[in-house]
Parts: structure tokens; C-alpha cells; sequence
């Protein structure tokens, strides 16, 4: 206890005397000037008074400086001082649950702030994407590597997880930001006018082509262009798009002079392509063409703690007034989702214009409220996944913990004692479901306090 005494004395006494010291020396320089001529002579006596105050200013500014910089350390190593760590126990016996409790409230704090700050980064970065998952916030983690680079992209993923809002984050964080972002849906256009989409076409080039067009490549000059559903591309045109990016440069159809382009790609689908090459159904070369970055988005289902927060922020758009009841969450984490997020957005709205402020399940569509895959038995469950009891019941418990926090404006006192368990418990429960209470803290202001009687 010496060791740390000692630099407490020498901070908080050594520094301000330095401090003073100066001062002092400054005033006794002044002095001898003054008496020697130098400086316009005067009396001397109002000079000593105002360089001891000096002095004694600058020795208490700078013991307030000290102070002030090493408060929170001080704090800090009062309020961890109770907390060492336990030594290795004998061997043959393990630890007890006690041991590691007195360090739990650390861990979890840790844990929170590591959470929050990079839950604030994304929300900083993505304000348009909600990531509270580590699954997502790497995904966006090598948007921000990726984006500044010129190279072509390919997003992997089911129908619905967000793809075209991933390639625009890929376009807003590149050097290309301020240029067009096209999007194309090569599956939504009949295969023959995507050329003419793509490419343009000269006047007369076909029936029906009364004037020249310009294609989407070219519109998109300097920009971005999104190749949705790119597995879904006639092996022609597949051709021309390889040529395109190889060249830089695209004809019209009918034809005309070549015409340098200067985009980048993005590409998305949600089939296997290094499939489809071995099946000789997608051009290997422009397979590899494409595949110079790529990534996988998760599909709703691997981030169901996702649902709540995500589920909450679409409510408050569509209905602020309104909010989730504990077993209608519980029943949204449950389902599987196979529609991903716009089938999240698909019921959400659905449920909103049904419900009057509370959205329980019966608002739900009958799919979401019973999801009767789950009571199958494994010779019939679906292949995609299987249900696990202990997994179920950990979805309802963190949902009945986010429902409680939502409600108490993410003040953990309160959700407490909504939940009608201690605080500590709580927090270990948060810190078991890696809960985001910063996230909810800041969507949702803390509700008024309900009346005597009210439900609980």
C-alpha cells in the first residue's frame, strides 16, 4: 500500500509546487528588473502581493487539474479493490458459482460497453441498417474495408435479408458516393429486353425501338451498378457483361460505335454459383469475374436477436404510439422466417393496422402465432434446422426481458421488478442473452409510472 501512496503524494504535491515554482521565478524576475531600471520603476509592495497570489493560484489550479484527471482513476480502483480475483483452487475440486460472482458485475459492464460502442459505430456508419448482432456488425466491418476499393462485389444470401441495402451502403462508402447507384433485377426482366436494360439500344435496333436508349451501364457512368439476382442472367448476356467489365466499354444493341463506361459492380443472389458453374448453367469465367470480394448476409433466422430491436424500430415507424406484447416477441423470435426481413416488415404492418396499441399474437398472422414446424417429429423436420427445447426457452426468456426493458426505457431497476426478479439476476440474464440496453435505452424514452393496480 507504500507503492501507491507515494505516487499520490508526488502527483498531488509535486506538481502543483512546479506549478508555483514557475510563478514564483517569473514574479522574482519582474522584481529585479524593476529595481535594476529595466522595467518603469514603481512601487514594489503591490508587485509581492499580486505575485503571491499568483503563486497560490497557480499551486491550486494545478492541485484542481490533478484532481479532476485523477478522480475516476481513483473511483475506478476503490470500486475494483473488493473484486480480486480468487486463487486456482486445489486440484480435483472445481470453482464455485460464488468465486466468479464478485467479478460478474465487471464482466458484464465490459461486456456492455464493447457492445454498445459497437453498436454505436454501426448505427453511426449504417444509420439505415439495424446490427446489434456480431453475425451483421462483421458484415458491415468488411463493407467499410471493401467500399473503398474499385473492385467488383458478390452478396450471397436468401430472398429477403437486405442485399440491395448492403450493395448502397457498399456505393455510400465509396469514392463513387456522390455518382448514380443503379439497380437492376436480371431475374424481373424478360430475357429480351435485358440487353436492351442493360446495354440501350439504336433506333429501329427491333419492333417497337422508335428511338435510341440509353442502358443502364451507361446511365450509371462514374457510379455504381447492382446486378440483382445475377444467376437468373441468360448465358448471352452473361457474355456481354464479361466482355463489358473486361473492356470497360459496352455496344449498343443494333449496333453503333463502342462506348467506354466507367462503373462498378455489385452482384447478389441467393443460389449456390459455384454450383451452377459445375452444372455448366453460369459462365465460370464471369463466376470468377465477380467473386473478387464476397460475403454471406445471415439469414433472419441465425440472428433472432436481432428480431426485438428490429421489430420494435419497424413498429415505431409504422405506429409510434404502439408496442409488442412479451408473447407476441416471443412468437416473432420463434418463427423461423423464411421470407427474412420483408416478411418482418410484411407482418409488422399487417399486425399494426389490426392492433389498437398493444400487438399481441392473435394480431399476428396465424403462421407466426403457431409455428407448427416446431412440433414435428425429426423424421419430419424441416432440413433447414431443428427445434431445441433449450433453445426455445432461452428465445422466450430474452424476449420477456426485452418487453420488460422496452417498457421501463431500458432502466434495469424497473425491468426488474416488472419481471419480478432481483436486479442482480437481471443482470446476468442481459449478460447470458448479450441484450443490448444501450439500444433500447436510446429508442425508447422511460415510460411515466403507472397507477396502483395497474398490470405489472
Amino acid at each position: 500500500m507504500t507503492k501507491p501512496r507515494s505516487i499520490r503524494i508526488q502527483f498531488y504535491l509535486l506538481v502543483p509546487l512546479i506549478f508555483a515554482g514557475f510563478t514564483a521565478l517569473a514574479a522574482q524576475l519582474t522584481y529585479h528588473l524593476m529595481r535594476s531600471g529595466a522595467v518603469g520603476a514603481g512601487r514594489t509592495w503591490p508587485l509581492l502581493a499580486t505575485a503571491g497570489l499568483l503563486v497560490a493560484t497557480a499551486f491550486l489550479c494545478g492541485l484542481f487539474i490533478l484532481w479532476l484527471v485523477f478522480r475516476p482513476v481513483e473511483t475506478f480502483l476503490r470500486e475494483t479493490r473488493a473484486f480480486v480475483p480468487a486463487p486456482a483452487p486445489p486440484p480435483g475440486r472445481g470453482r464455485r458459482a460464488s468465486d466468479f460472482e464478485a467479478i460478474a458485475p465487471i464482466a458484464h459492464t465490459l461486456n456492455w460497453v464493447t457492445e454498445a460502442l459497437g453498436n454505436m459505430e454501426a448505427q453511426a456508419l449504417f444509420p439505415d441498417v439495424i446490427a446489434p448482432s456480431p453475425a451483421l456488425r462483421s458484415v458491415l466491418g468488411l463493407v467499410l474495408k471493401i467500399a473503398p476499393t474499385d473492385s467488383t462485389v458478390l452478396i450471397l444470401g436468401e430472398s429477403g435479408t437486405g442485399k440491395e441495402l448492403i450493395a448502397r451502403n457498399v456505393h455510400s462508402h465509396s469514392r463513387r458516393a456522390g455518382k448514380p447507384f443503379v439497380a437492376i433485377n436480371c431475374a424481373g426482366i424478360p430475357e429480351g429486353l435485358l440487353e436492351s436494360e442493360l446495354f440501350g439500344h439504336e433506333k429501329g435496333a427491333f419492333t417497337g425501338a422508335y428511338a435510341r436508349k440509353i442502358g443502364k451501364l451507361e446511365a450509371a457512368t462514374g457510379g455504381t451498378v447492382f446486378l440483382d439476382e445475377i444467376a437468373d442472367m441468360p448465358m448471352l448476356t452473361q457474355a456481354k457483361i464479361l466482355r463489358a467489365l473486361q473492356e470497360r466499354e459496352i455496344e449498343r444493341v443494333g449496333g453503333g460505335p463502342p462506348i467506354p463506361i466507367d462503373v462498378r459492380i455489385v452482384a447478389a443472389t441467393n443460389r449456390d454459383l459455384a454450383k451452377m458453374v459445375k452444372e455448366g448453367s453460369f459462365r465460370e469465367d464471369l463466376f470468377f469475374r465477380v467473386n473478387v470480394f464476397s460475403f454471406r448476409l445471415p439469414p433472419l433466422r441465425e440472428r433472432s436477436q436481432d428480431i426485438p430491436l428490429m421489430a420494435t424500430c419497424l413498429l415505431r415507424r409504422i405506429k409510434p404510439a404502439a408496442s409488442f406484447s412479451p408473447q407476441a416477441l416471443a412468437a416473432l423470435i420463434a418463427y423461423r422466417w423464411p421470407g427474412n426481413v420483408r416478411e418482418l416488415i410484411n407482418a409488422i404492418e399487417a399486425a399494426a393496422a389490426l392492433a389498437d396499441d398493444v400487438i399481441g399474437p392473435e394480431h399476428l398472422n396465424a403462421g407466426i402465432r403457431l409455428p407448427t414446424e416446431c412440433l414435428l417429429p425429426d423424421s419430419a423436420r424441416p432440413a433447414e434446422g431443428s427445434w431445441n427445447l433449450d433453445d426455445r426457452v432461452a428465445a422466450l426468456e430474452k424476449a420477456l426481458i426485452m418487453e420488460a426493458l422496452t417498457r421501463a426505457g431500458g432502466v434495469q431497476v424497473r425491468a426488474a421488478a416488472l419481471l419480478g426478479i432481483k436486479e442482480r439476476s437481471l443482470w446476468h440474464r442481459i449478460a447470458k442473452h448479450r441484450i443490448e440496453v444501450a439500444a433500447i435505452r436510446s429508442e425508447r424514452p422511460a415510460p411515466k409510472p403507472e397507477p396502483q393496480g395497474a398490470e405489472a
